[in-house]
């Protein structure tokens, strides 16, 4: 419990920013809501044309909607220009305001299409004008009504919010997604407590509002205001007040490994005098182009990823040629700099439990190919959407019976509990030790190089300071050292943190 409450306590920044998106969020959905209700009440093609697409965002399963802003944003840079962000705030912003538009909408317009027309046509009769009776009539009489569209709209927004994790913006889904991949369920709760807990404490004021406009209470309503807008103000301080001039943001892919390698970075950057600052639970493509747009200081990423996935190339060199054509291809790109290897190879790799192997007689994947359509595989979330996956699929002629997504931690329990027979794993694991498995030879040599390498923005790359600062971490960490760091976050008991990890991961460096 004590866990629970510290974790809880350190919240204070995810909190204040989930505070502050949501509240964006809902605030921009009320300003394209009510002028489109007052039209819409005036209007019967309008109201199905505005509900009708309203409801279709809300069959857009919310991570999908975050999701797809990122490409709609890209496409839109070459018009507004490269100061368009793609990731963070503003993707996050769009797809909240659009998925809180429905429940404000359809309140308003049902309240507007509901009113007394008695009233209407009283209002008529004293002379007021369409201004007058919007204002002194038809408002006060909606306000309860749409109070409680907004308050449907809230607790869906701030629900929803926690996923913007996923493209780069800092919320309270930070530490559910981290704990997910790590199996500390601690931070699972703490980021889901504090959300609810935030949703209940918005639903209760916009309660308070919402009495205070039905019963004309002046005091209930505008208090309950006054105090939304003072978590707003605080949390505008937290996030903002500050003032850090040097803070560098490091971004981190969705598995235990970049989240150690981030707080490594952060941990040296930090005793050179920087602030720092996190973006987890970034997928691949994300995080790349978070990196050469600016949009994060620095990213860990790997060579076989960039090679395949970005530079979309289907040959294999050797690691150093390799290295030095990303390294090339990223300055020629978009400036962004290759400070180096760190020394250690994270390849995919298919991977089994090694008695399963051994009774098999499975030594390599020519071996796992003629018994492939017998078993199940199962692979990280992007693992079989990967151009990597398709090239070794297809040089082995592997047909697997069934192929199952999982979060990188659990497609290994998944082989513990039978729900797979072989999975995509990665070779710098501790895992592959503990759970004894056997990593599969890839003899074709389908899959590139993975050399772990620290990549930085281009503002980032002609900051001296910074990089005399990580340049002790090039070529420092072998893959021993990287597989003991990753099973002390991921092992089931005796769990370390992120950071504890990271100061292990050093000090096995000499760092």
């Amino acid at each position: 419990m004590n866990g629970l409450w510290d974790t809880l306590q350190g919240l204070g920044g995810q909190l204040a920013a989930h505070v502050l998106l949501s509240a964006s969020a809902i605030a921009l959905g009320v300003a394209l809501a009510l002028p489109l209700a007052i039209w819409a009440s005036r209007s019967p093609a309008v109201s199905r044309a505005a509900l009708g697409f309203a409801s279709l965002v809300q069959t857009i399963p919310a991570l999908a909607l975050l999701a797809l802003f990122f490409p709609i944003l890209l496409s839109l840079r070459a018009v507004f220009g490269e100061g368009l962000p793609t990731l963070g705030f503003l993707p996050a912003l769009l797809a909240l305001t659009l998925y809180a538009l429905l429940p404000i909408l359809r309140n308003a317009v049902t309240a507007q299409a509901n009113l007394d027309p008695g009233v209407i046509e009283a209002a008529h009769g004293v002379g007021m004008g369409f201004w007058q009776r919007l204002r002194l009539v038809e408002a006060p009489l909606s306000a309860p009504y749409i109070m409680a569209g907004i308050r449907t709209a809230a607790v869906w927004t701030i629900g929803a919010a926690t996923l913007a994790t996923t493209i780069g913006q800092k919320s309270l889904g930070d530490p559910i997604f981290a704990g997910l991949q790590t199996q500390n369920w601690v931070l699972v709760l703490s980021g889901c407590f504090a959300s609810a807990g935030l949703a209940m404490v918005a639903d209760a004021l916009l309660g308070t509002i919402e009495r205070g406009l039905a019963t004309r209470n002046r005091t209930l309503s505008l208090g309950g205001l006054a105090i939304v807008l003072l978590g707003v103000a605080a949390a505008l301080f937290v996030q903002f007040g500050g003032g850090q001039d040097r803070r560098v943001v490091i971004g981190a892919k969705g598995f235990s490994e970049q989240y150690i390698l981030a707080r490594l970075i952060g941990q040296r950057l930090e005793q050179a005098g920087f602030a720092v600052d996190y973006r987890d639970g970034l997928g691949s493509a994300v995080a790349h182009q978070a990196v050469t747009t600016g949009a994060i200081d620095i990213l860990v990423d790997y060579t076989g990823t960039i090679w395949t996935n970005q530079m979309k190339r289907t040959d294999n060199p050797d690691r150093d040629t390799m290295l030095d054509q990303i390294a090339k291809w990223e300055e020629a790109t978009s400036g962004a700099r290759v400070l180096g290897r760190l020394g250690f190879e994270n390849a995919y790799g298919l991977a089994m439990p090694a008695t399963a192997a051994r009774e098999g007689l499975i030594e390599n994947i020519d071996d796992l190919a003629p018994v492939s359509s017998r078993l199940t595989i199962g692979g990280d979330p992007e693992f079989f959407e990967r151009p990597e996956w398709i090239a070794v699929r297809e040089a082995y002629g592997l047909r697997f019976a069934e192929t199952r997504n999982f979060s990188p931690t659990f497609m290994y329990n998944a082989l513990k509990s039978g729900e797979a027979d072989v999975i995509g794993a990665y070779t710098s694991d501790g895992r592959i030790a503990a759970d004894d498995l056997t990593i599969l030879a890839d003899p074709r040599r389908a899959f590139p190089n993975y050399d772990a390498i620290v990549l930085l923005s281009p503002d980032t790359g002609r900051n001296a300071d910074l990089v005399a600062a990580l340049t002790p971490l090039i070529g420092a960490i072998d893959v021993e050292a990287m597989r003991e760091a990753n099973l002390a976050v991921d092992r089931e008991e005796n769990k370390s943190g992120f950071d504890e990890a990271a100061r292990m991961l050093a000090e096995r460096a000499g760092l």
